[in-house]
């Protein structure tokens, strides 16, 4: 392990984040797609002060403490997200060889839904809490009962959970930079891309996220790994959408102020960020809102989960990392994060009502070639001409609509995927996050809307393609 290491423990955590703010750029004489901020009362809650800007607040949560009030009261109340402690990693779910058992897994996403909050999946393959019968498989016997895993759980959870944490922890400590060398990891370099495709095809619309600890600072070898390896995943279409940061901040493993240029980088790639595993050493109020406002800064960064609820409910009680005490109080830590979260932007809302999309680079308008209202018809760039084969309207839900009743669509998740008319059914391929910086991204694969081959004539047609912040991938509405 690095000098700047905790080992990390037998039982482990962790989430991820999933709502980004939609903003839509304004760029020369074009007309900001959404509404202006106006201000907003300040929540009482950590979960509702979250949600004013589209993110969350979530926690880790055991089934074997749901039965505790104290408990249950607190995280009811305060948080809107969920992520399973333990209760939906590879042991718990699939104790023996083809044989699952989701009553933990299922016991904590039933309390989560019922009362009202979202869950993210954690975690599908991972070179720790791994059965006895998977410790003692390899090759490819052992790579093909990590994709049988993944496709069984996610079978089970298929539309119930947005987003995984397909990998976790595949990167070692110190000043490598090196794969950890796991059981899996000696099935083949690309067991990680292995597992990201196989979770695609097992449920498409779920957001596919890495996730590790130790990768917080800029400036460290397992850091810079870790985001060329995401750079490499999104430069060849392999699915990935979100990464996450544990932030399990320590005396060895301290919070640096560069951690906002870490999140940064990474959403400049083309995924969302989530911090996903928060704890601090000691409970600084200071700390946690500087974690905070990082999040609030980078408009990808999807939410934020501290581990736990309470320090009794810690995996490293000794160190009181948590924002409530023990016996359920609020720490100093508690306000200074739901100040911060009062004071962040709220979300923007759509400005009702339909226009022009036109692309920068070309200044011509996404066009239906011919006025086609045929499902599965191409768009393309068009010189503009406001006929309503080139009037878009951004709906609350996400929705581009075109005549009304048809979508914007995406054919698949790739790069490369065509982007077409359909007809409106409310799938995630038809739902798009406008950034503030100009470009369109779909939520289910992450992509942008591409010009494609770059190219500026009439006749172009538009695609899904990594995100790379090219003039052909940034937008105006007018």
């Amino acid at each position: 392990m690095g000098s700047h290491a905790i080992p990390p423990p037998t039982v482990r955590r962790k989430i991820g984040g999933l709502y980004t703010a939609l903003v839509v750029g304004v760029l020369g004489s074009a007309v900001a797609l959404v509404a202006p901020l106006t201000s907003h009362a300040a929540e009482s809650t950590l979960g509702s002060a979250a949600a004013q800007s589209g993110r969350y607040f979530g926690t880790a949560i055991a089934s074997g403490r749901l039965g505790d009030s104290a408990y249950t009261t607190i995280a009811g109340r305060e948080f809107n997200s969920v992520t399973a402690e333990n209760e939906m990693k590879i042991d718990a779910t699939e104790p023996q060889r083809g044989q699952f058992n989701f009553t933990a897994g299922d016991r904590v996403y039933n309390w989560a839904v019922q009362n009202g909050k979202q869950v993210r999946g954690h975690t599908l393959a991972w070179h720790s809490q791994q059965p006895g019968w998977m410790q003692s498989l390899s090759g490819s016997t052992l790579r093909q009962a990590m994709t049988n895993h993944i496709n069984g759980v996610m079978a089970h959870y298929k539309g119930k959970i947005g987003q995984w944490d397909v990998v976790n922890e595949a990167f070692q400590d110190g000043t490598s930079g090196a794969r950890r060398d796991s059981n899996l990891q000696r099935t083949g370099n690309d067991w990680i891309e292995v597992a990201f495709r196989t979770a695609r095809a097992a449920d498409p619309a779920a957001k596919l996220c890495y996730n590790d600890y130790n990768v917080e600072n800029w400036t460290w070898a397992k850091t810079q790994a870790v985001y060329t390896m995401v750079r490499d995943f999104k430069q060849r279409g392999v699915p990935i959408d979100c990464v996450g940061f544990q932030s399990h901040f320590n005396s060895d493993s301290p919070y640096n102020s560069n951690f906002r240029t870490t999140l940064q980088s990474f959403a400049a790639l083309g995924v969302d960020v989530a911090i996903t595993e928060l704890d601090i050493q000691g409970a600084s109020g200071t700390t946690y809102a500087n974690v905070t406002n990082d999040c609030l800064a980078v408009p990808r960064c999807l939410g934020i989960t501290v581990w736990g609820v309470r320090d009794t409910d810690s995996w490293r009680p000794e160190h009181s990392p948590l924002l409530f005490n023990g016996d359920g109080s609020k720490k100093a830590a508690y306000s200074s994060v739901l100040n911060a979260l009062n004071a962040g932007s709220p979300t923007p809302t759509p400005t009702p009502g339909s226009g022009q999309i036109k692309g920068v680079a070309s200044g011509r308008c996404l066009d239906v070639p011919g006025a086609s209202t045929t499902d599965g018809t191409q768009v393309n760039l068009w010189d503009c001409n406001n006929r309503t084969n080139q009037q878009w309207s951004y709906t609350a839900g996400g929705e581009l609509r075109v005549y009304g009743d048809k979508c914007l669509d995406a054919a698949g998740t790739g790069n490369g995927t065509k982007v077409q008319i359909y007809s409106c059914w409310g799938g995630d391929n038809q739902k798009w996050r406008l950034n503030s910086d100009g470009s369109i991204v779909g939520v289910q694969s992450g992509l942008c809307l591409d010009a494609t081959g770059n190219g500026t004539a009439n006749g172009t047609q538009i695609q899904l393609y990594s995100c790379s912040n090219g003039s052909n991938q940034r937008w105006t509405r007018t």
